[in-house]
């Protein structure tokens, strides 16, 4: 059912329960929303819409809106699929509609749809009169896709922003941030954010001077709630996290297949404890999703990392997180590193390969273990928690 955020904006979008996986690679236990707004004016326009499979449910929420009239405009924040899926049945259903985006989102338009639909091209700062209502367009490249922008409706002072400060999380039973349980939201949109947008934070920073001194009543992303009452809460955030800052506190990530490993781990983990951190996550990477352990690594600033070797290599699981958060270019963090080993080394040098191509103030010791752990090495081990823990005392 639609639900109006102003007299003539309303949520034309649904909500995905079913989906396991966001891209077919992070874990959707709470669901997701897909956000599509309407404005009643004049001309009507639509912003956005909805993933393909949904196209019913959305079409029901948007046609009572309509009183017989057609949509006049499409605004294209963000052409990715889970927002543009239901195109080509809209444009079907509203052939003479125009389809409204940047140069970049029109040609990736013509890639995936080949719709035959008028289109207009919009630069940065131009506007659309729909009536009463004036849209303003602003660019934001690479927030994550080279199309994304952003639109600001005058009149009312709200900012429709694609995926940019959205976050997981389905909306059940409210779609506003004070009519919902928003710590909830906003862990989902931390992690959200850490999975699909961490790798642009310096874009995310660039974004965000196009929104200085521009006044925002209503924060209006593609996904997750929408916030009327503290827009400023979800931009700070944002903000926050695209500037790396982060908590006192560690991940403590291992892969163990004999538990010898994990053994090392929780020996860390108690150096750290009993020298005076208290937010320790410690994760064994073949019972957590990478989803969940990038999510941690955002909120804290420090990041353990132990690996059994496995047929001359790293754990494959591990290989992958760490693939993950080299591409993502993760900065201002501590790293700390052990490993163990039977046969065969390998592990505690991809280790160390790691963090030689990143951005990370590695703490001494790096311990290594052969087979069990040794009293020796469990020392190192603990010697590593307690060293951990001073240098994020002093960070």
């Amino acid at each position: 059912m639609a639900k109006a955020i102003t007299e003539d904006i309303f949520w034309v979008g649904v909500n995905d329960n079913k989906t396991e996986l966001f891209e077919e690679l992070w874990p959707l236990p709470h669901g997701v929303s897909y956000n599509a707004y309407l404005i009643r004016d004049e001309k009507i326009a639509l912003i956005d819409t909805v993933k393909k499979e949904f196209f019913d449910e959305f079409l029901k929420n948007v046609q009572p809106l309509l009183n017989g009239r057609k949509i006049d405009y499409l605004i294209i924040n963000h052409i990715e699929p889970d927002h543009s899926g239901a195109l080509e049945p809209l444009t079907r259903l509203f052939p003479d509609m125009c389809i409204v985006g940047n140069e970049k989102t029109l040609q990736l338009l013509r890639d995936f749809y080949h719709v035959p639909n008028k289109t207009r091209v919009i630069m940065e700062k131009k506007t659309l009169s729909l009536g009463k209502h004036t849209l303003e367009f602003l660019l934001a490249p690479m927030v994550h896709w080279p199309e994304t922008m952003l639109t600001y409706e005058q009149k009312t002072q709200t900012l429709f922003t694609g995926d940019f400060l959205g976050g997981f999380g389905a909306l059940p039973n409210g779609i506003f941030d004070d009519e919902v349980d928003l710590p909830f939201y906003i862990e989902e949109t931390r992690r959200y954010f850490s999975n699909i947008i961490g790798k642009y934070c310096s874009m995310v920073q660039k974004a965000f001077t196009k929104l200085e001194g521009l006044p925002i009543k209503v924060v209006a992303s593609t996904h997750g709630p929408i916030y009327r009452k503290d827009p400023k809460r979800i931009m700070d955030l944002y903000s926050q996290w695209s500037r790396y800052e982060t908590e006192k506190g560690a991940v403590i990530v291992y892969a163990s297949m004999y538990e010898n490993t994990k053994k090392m781990a929780e020996t860390i983990a108690r150096g750290l404890t009993e020298n005076g951190i208290e937010k320790i996550t410690l994760f064994n990477i073949s019972h957590t999703h990478i989803s969940f352990i990038i999510n941690e690594l955002w909120r804290y600033q420090g990041l353990i990392i132990g690996s059994c070797t496995y047929n001359t290599r790293l754990f494959p699981l591990m290989e992958l997180l760490l693939s993950v958060l080299e591409n993502d270019r993760i900065q201002n963090h501590l790293l700390g590193l052990f490993g163990s080993y039977s046969w065969s080394g390998g592990a505690l040098s991809a280790l160390r390969d790691f963090a030689q191509k990143g951005s990370w103030k590695l703490v001494d010791p790096v311990v290594e273990a052969k087979c069990a752990p040794s009293e020796e090495v469990l020392a190192q081990c603990y010697a590593l928690g307690k060293n951990f823990a001073q240098a994020l005392k002093t960070a």
